[in-house]
């Protein structure tokens, strides 16, 4: 959808750039070239009005010979805006909306998120090619990805694998490199989705302290919705899953880990992937309370 959106964006600023420029460099000068012609030909005639009546005369021979076409008006008056809407949201921040809650409690459906777009690299604008490497994703971060299964589909999950790691989730614990992640109980979470109670729990991926949901009462039994790339890399268990995650790729799981379609089901997120840092919530027009940034 974004995709979309980048590339009707990006030919509408290439249609208004270039009527922008012609107006600038050649039909600025024929319509000066024109109200010159038009009022050389009409002083002809005013021998002897008032200087009040030819002011008067000269202004509407401006306004009728100077006259703009209404496409080209409109396209010299967008260009700027579609310009800086366009570098904004390709190399700066860009709008998301969270459409469901399997990233419960830390964001709920109805968000509106800010995603920064540089955090992991600049990339050209709809083709998404890496031109400049800045930083790359860390374990912990919010991040948002075009969905592997359809790219044209935005996603968003917390990264949990980095290449190369092992990943094991068993028993609803998760390990890392053979190390359990360290969590706590931290009481319920009423999820207005499902109308439930669930278990919260505070998590410390990395250096990222963070809240996820995990439903005791739902089965561990996984198994993969697709034939997704390295899928050798992963083995399903009776109990969970185990993965050691490709070069170039990363391993994202939802903070409602028993209420989220992701690695576990449709493998890995190749960096091409990566649309960038989730880091604000700047809007629920449900709960005004919830604007301000995440963990």
């Amino acid at each position: 959808m974004s995709w979309n959106f980048a590339l009707i964006l990006f030919v509408l600023m290439v249609v208004t750039g270039v009527v922008w420029v012609i107006d600038r460099f050649w039909l600025q000068k024929v319509r000066a070239e024109r109200v010159a012609n038009a009022l050389v030909l009409a002083r002809a005639g005013w021998a002897g009005l008032p200087a009040v009546e030819v002011q008067t005369r000269e202004e509407e021979i401006r306004q009728e010979a100077g006259k703009v076409s209404w496409w080209v008006e409109y396209a010299v008056s967008f260009f700027p805006v579609i310009l800086f809407v366009f570098l904004l949201r390709s190399f700066l921040v860009e709008p998301f909306r969270i459409p469901s809650g399997s990233m419960l409690p830390t964001m709920q459906s109805g968000d509106l998120i800010l995603v920064n777009k540089f955090t992991y690299g600049i990339r050209l604008p709809v083709i998404d090619t890496k031109i400049i490497p800045v930083g790359s994703p860390q374990r912990g971060d919010v991040m948002v990805f075009r969905y592997p299964v359809d790219p044209s589909v935005d996603y968003i999950k917390r990264v949990v694998g980095l290449p190369g790691d092992e990943i094991e989730y068993k028993d609803q614990r998760l390990y890392i490199n053979g190390k359990e992640v360290p969590r706590k109980r931290d009481g319920e979470y009423f999820e207005p989705d499902r109308v439930a109670y669930t278990a919260q729990f505070t998590e410390q991926l990395g250096s990222v302290e963070h809240q996820i949901l995990l439903d005791e009462r739902r089965s561990q039994m996984l198994s993969p919705m697709w034939k997704f790339p390295y899928q050798e890399n992963c083995q399903y268990l009776g109990n969970g899953i185990r993965c050691t995650v490709p070069a170039g790729t990363y391993f994202m799981m939802g903070d409602n880990r028993d209420n989220s379609l992701d690695s576990r089901y449709w493998g890995f997120v190749p960096d091409a992937n990566i649309v960038g840092r989730a880091f604000f919530i700047w809007m629920n027009f449900s709960n005004l309370g919830r604007i301000g940034r995440f963990n």
